[in-house]
């Protein structure tokens, strides 16, 4: 079964660190476009960060400078560092992403969500 792997969340004190990868696995593939995106309980969906297939990223104004999106293309995983975290970003945070095929076929994806939770 072709998916996206979240992995990495947990619990942190506030202004600790965390790091999420997001993994593709059920075959070989590799990522084009990743999104990373939280969702509080109550809230919606928010994109968090993104990265292109060539490296170019792209955050939320209340990330920039905290969280650093990249990636790792021979791995087919893309990381999430989040430092500086505060209690208000506790979420569960997904993947979503592009999946292509060594025949060129492609797929979005979402992962199935990991807890971050940022609390003392």
């Amino acid at each position: 079964q072709v998916q996206l792997v979240e992995s990495g969340g947990g619990l942190v004190q506030p202004g600790g660190s965390l790091r999420l990868s997001c993994a593709a696995s059920g075959g070989i593939f590799s990522i084009n476009t990743v999104g990373w995106y939280r969702q509080a309980p109550g809230k919606e969906r928010e994109l968090v960060a993104s990265i292109t297939g060539g490296g170019r990223t792209n955050y939320a104004d209340s990330v920039r400078g905290r969280f650093t999106i990249s990636r790792d293309n021979a791995k087919s995983t893309v990381f999430l560092q989040m430092n500086s975290l505060k209690p208000e970003e506790t979420a569960v945070y997904y993947c979503n992403g592009v999946l292509i095929s060594p025949l060129g076929s492609r797929g979005n994806y979402w992962g199935q969500g990991t807890q971050v939770t940022v609390s003392s």
